[in-house]
């Protein structure tokens, strides 16, 4: 397939190492694509095939994850874009998932407390 429906998103998630690729790179032409870390994602996600062929730039990258998080670059500005994220997955993001249910969960009745340390 070399086509999405306008205001399509995609969650790439399932290229997870080196020469590793799911989807098309026409796809990737097509999408405003926002990655978790440059060189993780180059090196291992979906992204890394199609630079390495050159079919690819890091021009052609809208933004990191942490941009759009900290408000430095808009997310999706039209009902119609087609978006794309290639997660890679970083500790941080693990970490500050699991304070945020810590948080949501820690005060509330039933919930066991468990020393991990």
């Amino acid at each position: 397939m070399n086509k999405v429906s306008p205001g399509t998103h995609i969650n790439a998630i399932g290229a997870d190492a080196e020469g590793k690729q799911e989807i098309n790179p026409k796809i990737l032409k097509q999408a405003k694509v926002v990655i978790d870390d440059w060189a993780q994602a180059s090196h291992s996600g979906e992204i890394n095939v199609p630079v390495r062929k050159k079919q690819l730039t890091k021009k052609d990258i809208y933004a990191g994850l942490g941009d759009i998080v900290a408000g430095k670059e808009k997310g999706r500005t039209k009902d119609e874009e087609i978006t794309l994220f290639d997660s890679t997955g970083l500790a941080i993001q693990d970490v500050s998932c699991a304070y945020t249910v810590y948080q949501a969960l820690k005060d509330k009745p039933g919930i066991k407390r468990i020393e991990l340390f």
